[in-house]
């Protein structure tokens, strides 16, 4: 199975995290979720808001294509990348992932005080 590391993310996932048995065919949030790893996932992983958003450091190519609808909700992602997926629909494939948890979204957003 392959790997799924998850870079630190000062509220979500302070010292990052090492997925070593992530399930093929499993979303990314699904595999997140199971380990603990307590994504925002406002719509309930259906593909209707940006809570999710990953961006995809290693592996991006292994993913699937993003669908139509997909597309047009990460143009809303803060901190869009060329390599952003909705976690809730990127399934894992064959290959090692590494994904960032961008430290805001557009639901949320922390200020430092």
């Amino acid at each position: 199975m392959p790997k799924l590391t998850v870079l630190p993310h000062p509220d979500i996932c302070p010292d990052g995290a090492v997925i070593d048995d992530a399930p093929s065919g499993v979303s990314i949030c699904r595999v997140l979720l199971d380990n603990h790893i307590d994504i925002e996932h406002a719509c309930e992983l259906s593909c209707a808001c940006t809570t999710c958003h990953v961006v995809v450091r290693q592996g991006y190519a292994s993913l699937e294509e993003p669908s139509e609808t997909e597309e047009d909700l990460l143009d809303k992602a803060w901190g869009l990348t060329s390599v952003s997926r909705l976690s809730c629909q990127a399934m894992i494939a064959d290959a090692d992932l590494t994904v960032e948890i961008p430290k805001y979204t557009i639901n949320h957003a922390k200020e430092d005080h």
